[in-house]
């Protein structure tokens, strides 16, 4: 079992910055991928980047440039952190784990871009 605590959403004007954290029960390098994806009200929850196990990034193309996925000091933590934000990137994000092929999710945080 493997639960994941996300923190630091929150209300940020456009053009803001804020940085997600998502605290892991066990050591994120025994996860074949963790990522962060959100969902805004009415639309399906989208991959918003990933990193694997040997370190490999990959981001939506709507976050390129502008988000980070990183690991944290600690082994159990990965970071996103967020930059030039916009008020479409307003949504629930939540973390995730693949743990021997069975995803796990955070409770997810409330991010919230004004105009």
């Amino acid at each position: 079992q493997v639960q994941l605590v996300e923190s630091g959403g929150g209300l940020v004007q456009a053009g803001g910055s804020l940085r997600l954290s998502c605290a892991a029960s066990r050591s994120i390098f025994t996860f074949n991928a963790m990522g962060w994806y959100r969902q805004a009200p009415g639309n399906q929850r989208e991959l918003v980047a990933a990193i694997t196990s040997g370190g490999s990034t990959n981001y939506a193309d709507s976050v390129k440039g502008r988000f980070t996925i990183s690991r944290g000091n600690a082994k159990n933590t990965v970071s996103l952190q967020m930059n030039s934000l916009k008020p479409e990137d307003t949504a629930i994000y939540y973390c995730n784990a693949n743990y021997y092929n069975v995803d796990y999710w955070g409770q997810g945080t409330q991010v919230t871009v004004s105009s």
